[in-house]
């Protein structure tokens, strides 16, 4: 998906009293080399300057911690004038985040632990052919209570901060795609297929996440990167993180949509009007919060422990995040936006 960068023209600005459409059309006017960036202090690429609505002060997408991949729709306000803070905690009361996550109480405690039957079945199994089917493994949760509830407050924390819905599938809302365009036969050049035990394992992820055990991971907030995922225990190649879901919507809906940075492409088709999009802003998960690398650099590229998949699950197409390597535990989870069209700017990711 190409993501087109404008300049943002609802600031003051040494042309103010020209049309926006013209002031907006010449970036090589000499007015416009009295603006610079605070951070850099260079006025080059002033196509991707953001103008505080406030101070009218400039900053790159690309300087700004966390960065802006494009300019935001309405008001923009720099790190000083909205005086940004760390967002308030979601409250660590168990009763509050069963409603938030609208966790289903369980009567059947015959559930096996994904820890016992993994051993069970690697004992029967070769190391050859382990290798061979590279069957996908379900996540294991934290065995102690209240570590999973510190780990769901810290995405409660996230989700709340960014007016985001808890939602674990992907969401059909009215105006936007219907569920009946998702056909994983409309992929072009086609989609893998999960296998009958991976597609087992995945419910096997779903139940747990209904049941209050989520994946052991933590959402921290960085001030230079800002909502980051990292592992809250070793985490084992080929073990199913999260699904990617949001609102699915046709990406022709969303070629000019400035604030789409988290969107992922579900279905690639031949036709482009019957390709589909996750849009994660309004209802979406964990998935949201996982950074993507900087694919233009060995050192970005090396960060990587997770890789994007789509799937052909039942006849419509599915995006899961997989670990690629074994994950230690406080390390940060990343993966590579740019798994299949190459065409998202990633080159200024930290």
């Amino acid at each position: 998906m190409v993501v087109s960068l404008r300049r943002r023209t609802q600031a003051k600005n040494p042309r103010s009293d020209l049309p926006r459409s013209k002031a907006a059309a010449d970036d090589s006017d000499s007015d416009w080399e009295e603006t610079v960036c605070v951070e850099c202090s260079s006025g080059k690429q002033p196509a991707k300057l953001l103008l505080c609505d406030k101070c009218d002060k400039g900053f790159h997408l690309f300087c700004l911690r966390p960065i802006l991949v494009s300019v935001p729709k309405g008001s923009w306000f720099c790190p000083s004038c909205s005086k940004h803070q760390i967002p308030k905690s979601f409250p660590l009361v168990q009763t509050k985040l069963i409603d938030f996550f609208r966790i289903k109480r369980s009567t059947d405690s015959t559930g096996a632990s994904p820890d016992s039957s993994i051993g069970k079945k690697r004992k029967r199994t070769s190391l050859v052919m382990s290798k061979k089917k590279r069957k996908l493994l379900p996540y294991i949760p934290t065995v102690d209570p209240q570590r999973r509830l510190e780990q769901m407050a810290s995405l409660a924390t996230a989700l709340r901060a960014s007016n985001t819905e808890f939602r674990n599938e992907l969401t059909y809302v009215s105006g936007k795609a219907p569920r009946s365009a998702n056909k994983a036969v409309l992929e072009k050049g086609g989609m893998q297929v999960l296998s009958k035990q991976d597609a087992e394992t995945l419910a096997l992820c779903k139940n747990m996440m209904d049941r209050g055990e989520c994946p052991p991971l933590m959402v921290v907030f960085d001030p230079y990167e800002g909502f980051t995922v990292q592992a809250d225990r070793c985490i084992k190649d080929l073990t199913i993180i999260t699904e990617y879901v949001g609102d699915v919507d046709y990406l022709s809906n969303r070629e000019d949509d400035y604030d789409g940075d988290s969107m992922m492409t579900l279905l690639h088709a031949s036709d482009p009007l019957q390709c589909l999009v996750i849009c994660p802003d309004k209802r979406s998960n964990i998935a949201r919060f996982i950074s993507g690398i900087n694919n233009h650099t060995p050192e970005g590229r090396k960060k990587q422990n997770l890789k994007c998949v789509r799937f052909n699950i039942n006849g419509e197409a599915r995006v899961l995040l997989v670990a690629n390597r074994d994950i230690s535990k406080g390390e940060r989870l990343y993966y590579d936006y740019n798994g299949y069209e190459h065409s998202y700017p990633t080159e200024h990711f930290v």
